[in-house]
């Protein structure tokens, strides 16, 4: 083992994150009652540290400053240091991250806030250099600053600590003052969200790009409700262009977390579960709308990839991993041209070469990121063969070299075990693995749901939100209970098993009890027992995971037309109604609540089916539904004989002995169908 000069007190924590800097010389302290205590009693600003595992530049300040034994006695000397793991703990990251963009008009990670001992921020930012450079302080000089302020103009700095408090609290007086919701507010989405697209690569805005599945996903189900091909353009240009950029990873799937330029090539190299989870549903929808190959390659390759490399033993799905490997950013995923031909021959090393880009300069640091630069007929022209035998020559490629980087150091992995982002690719999973025939997806999310029940359950039946090395930990959020139940309703419309819509009715209240706001409406970040921070925010707006009150009117609404409970339906209103005119112009910060508002304003569709699941007649009608994009669309299935709590089964069984479907509409149903071709008509009708 190795022998280290210094241990802090981020040795007892669990997340890998914290567990970096355990032995920087930095004298950390994690979020917690004795840390603030130590500020109060030596009278100390505190310096917070919020970052994650992934973060490039989050390594980067480490080894430039936290390393750094003349910075870490200055920082040790002058303020109560907290290092915070920002997916364990959204709420501090919420808070501190509204702050400093506040101040400075802009955010990111590694975030650096200093507080004043009850923890009300005053000033802050993102990375700090070393040395002076590019009009920016050195870390040490913004050290010694900030103590000077808050030690020789104290007013001035509780003045500031306190508007920016007040500020701060204004998230939780959001509510709704009236819940009509409008088509228009649909179509002006729609308009602004044209006004920024990109025609020529795809996405929205110059760069850097984001791959934005909660926008991408409104955009299909505008084009189910209104046939806009315009709208559907902006979706599959965008799914089309990073499916085959360097966003994707053209050897083992999944997506890197986003694009530093315009045309989705250079990535930065991490992966999350979140990105991969959410655009698993978006090309799945896809591929549901248009049947194109391509979309449905990635929702296979994907789903490899998180069965392969995200996936605990034991359930549950790792959270991230890095964007580094050997100390280099990327150098996992990239490849020089001299050893590309030498694994793949000369002959298959051009076609590979051609098709992807690769070449002795380079695009990224004299190396190559794998891209596809033109169509399989362009290369078969070249070459003089036929198209299947370029198809044929590229996926033998791609095998080899997957095999070949299997021998390369591995990016570490964040393996700690979140309820929400879990609840995310059970969601996925449980959707994407009846509609493509991948049972071992469909297996994967049943296992992580049972995890998340087993292990990450409080005795008192509330949530934990963090599992890692067998323990599970911190009070779960508002996000963690939303997404998990919305993963339990997919996983009853999946299995039909009503064991998850029992439990998914049961945190659904629980939900409501602990972070409903009764009088003004939306959700508190935070429950009711959760401890006392200087806010109590609600978080309306998507970021790249979904906001906490997007999932939960989402997840209400679904448990509304299922159980026809139109308290829940109205909770999902009020939500919505609270932000209508920020949805309207902001569209790519609401996508997943724009999805709510507009299935809130179609008529409710439910399909219920009476028949054994595994019986073939069932299977067929299953099928009919399963391979199209319904996004208005409840599904539930009764066994013959069965008793259910689901009223869109009342009055309604088999038909002439057969297994029968029901599509409903506002719980209006029309006859019932007992045959694939019949219960087609209805669908597209």
């Amino acid at each position: 083992m190795a022998d280290h000069r210094h241990t802090n007190r981020l040795i007892n924590e669990t997340s890998p994150y914290l567990l970096q800097h355990a032995h920087n010389p930095v004298d950390w302290y994690p979020w917690n009652d004795e840390a603030l205590a130590t500020a109060q009693r030596e009278d100390k600003p505190i310096f917070l540290s919020i970052g994650y595992s992934a973060c490039h530049w989050c390594h980067v300040m480490e080894r430039e400053s936290f390393e750094d034994e003349e910075t870490a006695a200055l920082m040790n000397r002058l303020f109560v240091n907290i290092k915070v793991d920002r997916e364990e703990r959204p709420d501090l990251d919420a808070i501190y991250m509204d702050a400093v963009q506040a101040m400075t008009g802009q955010g990111g990670w590694p975030m650096s806030v200093f507080l004043t001992p009850a923890g009300q921020p005053f000033y802050g930012g993102t990375y700090y250099p070393p040395e002076p450079r590019y009009g920016m302080p050195s870390f040490q000089q913004v050290l010694q600053s900030v103590a000077d302020a808050y030690h020789k103009r104290r007013d001035q700095v509780q003045g500031q600590a306190q508007r920016l408090t007040n500020a701060l609290q204004r998230s939780a007086l959001i509510g709704a003052q009236e819940t009509e919701l409008s088509i228009e507010m649909l179509q002006e989405a729609t308009a602004t969200l044209l006004q920024h697209f990109d025609n020529q690569d795809g996405g929205f805005g110059s760069h850097p790009k984001f791959p934005q599945p909660m926008t991408l996903d409104f955009c299909l189900m505008e084009y189910v409700r209104t046939g806009d091909l315009d709208v559907l353009y902006m979706a599959e240009l965008t799914l089309e262009k990073m499916a085959h950029g360097g966003i994707y990873d053209q050897l083992g799937g999944g997506f890197h977390r986003y694009s530093v330029d315009a045309v989705w090539l250079v990535p930065h190299f991490e992966k999350m579960l979140y990105d991969n989870a959410q655009l698993l549903r978006t090309y799945l929808h896809a591929w549901q709308l248009t049947d194109r190959p391509l979309y449905q390659r990635v929702v296979n390759e994907t789903i490899d990839y998180v069965l392969r490399e995200m996936t605990a033993p034991t359930g549950g799905f790792y959270s991230t991993q890095d964007a580094d490997s050997e100390g280099h950013e990327g150098k996992f995923f990239v490849w020089e041209m001299e050893e590309m031909e030498e694994i793949l021959g000369a002959h298959a090393g051009g076609i590979f070469a051609s098709y992807y880009g690769v070449s002795d300069r380079g695009n990224f640091e004299g190396k190559n990121i794998l891209s596809v630069v033109r169509s399989v007929e362009s290369v078969a022209e070249r070459f003089r063969i036929t198209p299947a035998e370029v198809e044929q020559s590229l996926a033998e490629s791609r095998h080899k070299l997957f095999a070949e980087r299997k021998k390369r150091v591995k990016p570490g992995r964040d393996e700690k075990i979140l309820t929400e982002w879990n609840g995310l690719m059970i969601h996925a999973l449980a959707e994407c693995g009846p509609a493509l025939g991948r049972q071992d997806a469909l297996d994967a999310a049943v296992n992580a749901a049972n995890f998340t029940l087993e292990s990450m359950s409080q005795p008192d039946g509330k949530l934990f939100r963090s599992y890692k090395d067998g323990q599970a930990r911190l009070n779960a959020y508002l996000e963690d209970y939303a997404s998990f139940v919305r993963a339990l309703i997919a996983l009853y419309e999946a299995t039909f098993d009503l064991r998850w819509l029992g439990e998914a009715t049961r945190l659904a209240r629980l939900m409501v009890d602990q972070f409903g706001d009764r009088q003004l409406g939306g959700f508190f970040q935070t429950g009711l027992d959760h401890e006392q921070l200087v806010v109590r925010r609600k978080d309306f707006i998507d970021n790249a995971i979904p906001s906490g009150n997007s999932l939960a009117a989402e997840t209400l609404l679904r448990l509304a037309v299922l159980l026809n409970n139109q308290d829940y339906r109205s909770m999902a209103t009020r939500i919505c109604a609270a932000v209508k005119a920020a949805m309207a112009q902001q569209p790519t910060g609401f996508g997943r609540l724009l999805g709510v508002a507009s299935a809130l304003l179609a008529p409710s569709q439910e399909i219920a089916l009476v028949g054994e699941p595994a019986d073939p007649t069932t299977q067929a009608l299953l099928h009919e539904v399963r391979r199209r994009y319904l996004p208005y669309t409840v599904l539930a299935l009764k066994r013959p004989g069965e008793e259910t709590v689901l009223p869109v089964f009342e009055g309604r069984d088999l038909v002439d002995g057969k297994a029968a479907a029901y599509v409903c509409e506002n719980y209006a149903c029309r006859l019932p169908v007992t045959e694939p071709d019949a219960l087609a008509k209805l669908l597209e009708s």
